[in-house]
């Protein structure tokens, strides 16, 4: 165990410190700058053991300060931001100061439990280029809703049923070229949503150059019944190292997709899923669950079976809840 342990408030551009013994007394506090020279010409002179933890705050910079301090040989531990406001002695007198002080003391004392995992480089690329690609695909979706939305206005519904492909795009355009309002109007929208998917293209590619490193794992998941490679990928994106779940309940509680609980005494309550953590995984498979409803689907007579008992929403929740928990069990070879 390291006879030191570090607190760290981050910020874009200073960052301040506070180094504690592991009995309690401090023996270095200040500032620094937030980059990769300013964290260097920090740790050098302080001369700590290696593997020295350091905590920190979830946020915006924390994956960039913790890779550098791994790489200066150091520990570090991102502590959930909202478990370290909840737990400071004086919530109403914060301080950088303050808030390196809460960060080392608390952790001296082992009194954080909400440590965020810091996913592999590579890992983090894939979420990038994952995010990216929600964000352009987006723009198209708002590109094609306020067209249909344009034309409906104009009695001219039925031209926008389908503008998923570039051809049906040219094809409104040239019915709607009479009308030099519409016309404008649709081919502002079409040039927005050209674009969009220019760089969704991209993006794509970017992510077909990228996959080979989650290939293997991505096959697996692509086994599981209408799990497609964008789920496949955002899955692996979400959960990192799946080994660091106990279980697959744990991996299904950390996507939101258990039942919120309150039990007191006699008291036992079950009500709607937490909603914790990737909203876009929860979607996603929400999205491959609706395929229960094809009678060849091996969760078929699960999801009539609620659809009946509970209505189509929930049925699809919990067949959400059991894709989530079957990729885990494959990758991680858990029961």
């Amino acid at each position: 165990m390291s006879a030191y342990v570090v607190g760290l408030d981050v910020h874009k551009t200073r960052s301040t410190f506070v180094i504690q013994t592991t009995t309690g007394a401090v023996t270095a506090r200040g500032e620094l700058a937030t980059t990769r020279a300013g964290l260097e010409q920090w740790a050098h002179p302080q001369a700590l053991p290696a593997a020295t933890p350091v905590a920190l705050e979830s946020g915006t910079l924390a994956f960039f300060v913790a890779d550098e301090l791994a790489r200066l040989a150091l520990h570090p531990l991102v502590i959930d931001a909202h478990e370290v406001r909840a737990k400071a002695q004086r919530p109403r007198q914060k301080s950088d100061r303050r808030d390196a002080f809460e960060l080392c003391d608390g952790l001296r004392r082992d009194q954080y439990r909400t440590r965020v995992h810091v996913p592999a480089p590579a890992v983090r690329r894939l979420r990038v280029l994952l995010a990216r690609r929600r964000h352009f695909v987006r723009v198209q979706t708002a590109q094609i809703n306020t067209v249909k939305g344009v034309l409906r206005a104009q009695g001219q519904g039925a031209l926008g049923r389908s503008l998923r492909p570039a051809r049906a795009w040219t094809r409104l355009q040239q019915a709607v070229a009479p009308h030099a309002d519409l016309a404008h109007a649709v081919a502002a929208h079409a040039a927005v949503w050209d674009a969009a998917r220019q760089q969704r293209d991209a993006v794509e590619a970017a992510l077909a150059a990228h996959v080979p490193a989650f290939a293997p794992a991505a096959a697996r998941l692509m086994t599981v019944p209408g799990v497609g490679p964008i789920v496949a990928l955002t899955a692996l994106a979400t959960f990192g190292d799946v080994t660091r779940f106990p279980s697959a309940k744990h991996a299904a509680s950390y996507a939101g997709l258990v039942p919120s609980t309150y039990q007191s005494g006699d008291c036992d309550r079950h009500g709607r899923i937490t909603k914790r953590g990737s909203a876009e995984l929860r979607a996603m498979l929400i999205e491959a669950a609706h395929h229960a409803a094809r009678r060849e689907h091996p969760f078929h007579r699960v999801f009539t079976a609620l659809c009946v008992r509970r209505g189509y929403k929930a049925a699809l929740v919990a067949v959400a809840h059991r894709l989530c928990r079957l990729p885990l069990r494959a990758a991680a070879g858990r029961e």
